[in-house]
């Protein structure tokens, strides 16, 4: 009877870990400058989101490969308390909720000193397997065609201009290629659901980037192009736009700006309000027709709130960023 419940136990086990497989590519990274941290992947399962762990004004973590939701809820709590990535990591290895951390893929990136990266790929997760840091990214992946598209994600991170969002989106579109997870090559795509996720420190438990494509099932779509749809119809890379129910959409761009930004549709307003990401008011303008140039020349690199107030007191607002 023992050895009849032992080995219950163990398919049990087996099958535990089958469920709650998430062969990833992804990346999770840190804007010392603006304080950003964020967070992108996919998979061949649906809703990849679920490794993504965002924690504003601190880091990322990326928990993924045999995927259990014990290790992700611990390396949260050491992340609240202040541990480094490294210490993270060695702390989920030996403490791992099922005793297999060599199971597991890790990915954590923090704002610490300018930005602090670590990452850890399991022997025993599956080929092809490994992991790429750098002092402010951790880009990790299993079940890959091989190792071209860690290295086309990180070429993609570090060689793209502007925000952090641009970036890890670009990164995102380095991994796009028929079975970069493996097991989609047969329907020619990258993977099955993707995301992308951006918070800045004032976000709290909701980033303001929280982009997902959850399943694109049998259609044959690619999920990284669709997810790349949605980041544009925001403004993408260039353009910043606050959506007003049964108004046209506030634009603001250059994004990121270092000299000017020009505000369109700016009719139903009365007043511009500037604030930097602590509140402090920097600037304040009477609005003057549907568009207007704000010159920017003078404020610090970061990330700002700007806020268009109507004459009946109602208000909109949204984030630009400044270099």
């Amino acid at each position: 009877m023992q050895r009849l419940i032992t080995c219950f136990l163990i398919i049990q086990f087996c099958i535990h870990q089958i469920l709650l497989a998430q062969d990833t590519f992804s990346i999770c990274a840190v804007d010392p400058v603006t304080g950003e941290v964020g967070s992108a992947g996919a998979s061949c399962i649906a809703g990849s989101k679920i490794i993504s762990d965002i924690h504003a004004g601190v880091g990322v973590i990326h928990t993924q490969a045999y995927y259990l939701p014990g290790n992700q809820n611990y390396a949260e709590d050491l992340m609240d308390e202040g541990v480094s990535p490294d210490d993270i990591i060695d702390s989920l290895i030996a403490n791992d909720v099922s005793g297999t951390p060599e199971f597991r893929q890790y990915g954590i990136v923090d704002l610490v000193d300018g930005g602090r990266s670590a990452a850890y790929t399991g022997s025993s997760t599956d080929d092809y397997k490994n992991h790429i840091t750098g002092p402010t990214y951790a880009i990790q992946g299993n079940i890959l065609l091989g190792q071209e598209i860690l290295d086309s994600m990180e070429a993609k991170f570090l060689n793209t201009e502007g925000t952090l969002a641009c970036r890890l989106m670009a990164a995102l579109q380095g991994a796009n290629v028929p079975g970069a997870d493996t097991r989609c090559l047969d329907d020619g795509i990258s993977s099955l659901s993707a995301f992308l996720r951006v918070a800045v420190p004032d976000d709290g438990s909701s980033p303001f980037i929280d982009f997902n494509v959850a399943n694109v099932g049998t259609t044959g779509i690619e999920p990284i192009d669709s997810l790349q749809t949605l980041f544009d119809a925001e403004g993408g890379c260039s353009t910043v736009a606050i959506h007003v129910p049964l108004k046209p959409a506030i634009k603001i761009f250059p994004v990121p700006a270092s000299e000017k930004i020009i505000v369109q549709n700016t009719g139903d307003y009365v007043r511009i309000i500037l604030r930097d990401i602590t509140g402090k008011y920097i600037l304040e303008k009477e609005v003057s027709g549907n568009e207007m140039t704000i010159s920017v020349h003078d404020f610090s690199a970061g990330w700002y709130v700007i806020e268009l107030i109507a004459e009946n007191g109602e208000s909109v607002s949204g984030k630009i960023i400044l270099e």
